[in-house]
């Protein structure tokens, strides 16, 4: 069974099971945000929930469902390894076609395989504004062994600002308190990238 028809057929399911359209605005929202079949097995109720349109009630049919799902061996899907800087900008790259900053956040496994990637908010960075409790919540929620959090500069240009340092040495110095070790910061330019880790700044 390939990718593309595990996607068919968890819309499908997804449809039935809470009785709307494949293509309505809940169920391409679930695909929106969790677009990976392993990013769909591992969301949880909370989640769900964030979604408009989608009650308690419905949360909980599409959990039930998707435990079942993962019952099925066809399911599993290939996890994205990170073994270094370059295999993170690899899967970050699309960002760079990104009209606004986005800092979103990779929570890894102990094999430092990809479990899920969350944009955590959208505009420019700040350290006002990056709030450690929404970083970290989604990745103690998974029980993530450590992550990887990136964003995008428009420009093109990946130089880190003072304040992508700021935030970077924040985040690392709540994950050594919360026991989530934070591996590096991306920031994703035009066919380029720059690791705040290989700069020294982590």
């Amino acid at each position: 069974m390939t990718t593309q028809f595990d996607k068919f057929t968890f819309k499908l399911l997804l449809a039935t099971t809470i009785r709307e359209k494949d293509n309505s605005y809940i169920v391409s929202e679930i695909f929106s945000r969790f677009p990976s079949i392993q990013e769909l097995l591992d969301v949880t109720e909370e989640e769900l929930l964030s979604i408009k349109g989608i009650g308690r009630v419905k949360a909980q049919q599409i959990i039930a469902a998707l435990k079942l799902a993962r019952l099925n061996p066809s399911t599993a899907e290939e996890r994205y390894a990170i073994r270094s800087p370059q295999d993170a900008y690899d899967y970050l790259k699309d960002m760079q076609y990104l009209k606004r900053e986005e800092f979103v956040c990779l929570g890894l496994n102990t094999k430092n395989e990809i479990m899920f990637r969350q944009t955590i908010f959208t505009g420019s960075l700040n350290a006002s504004i990056v709030h450690p409790r929404e970083t970290f919540l989604p990745l103690i929620k998974r029980c993530c062994a450590s992550a990887i959090v990136a964003h995008n500069h428009p420009s093109g240009q990946p130089e880190p600002s003072r304040e992508d340092i700021e935030v970077t040495k924040r985040l690392v110095e709540v994950g050594k308190v919360v026991g989530i070790e934070v591996l590096d910061h991306i920031i994703v330019g035009h066919e380029k990238y720059i690791s705040l880790k290989e700069k020294g700044y982590l």
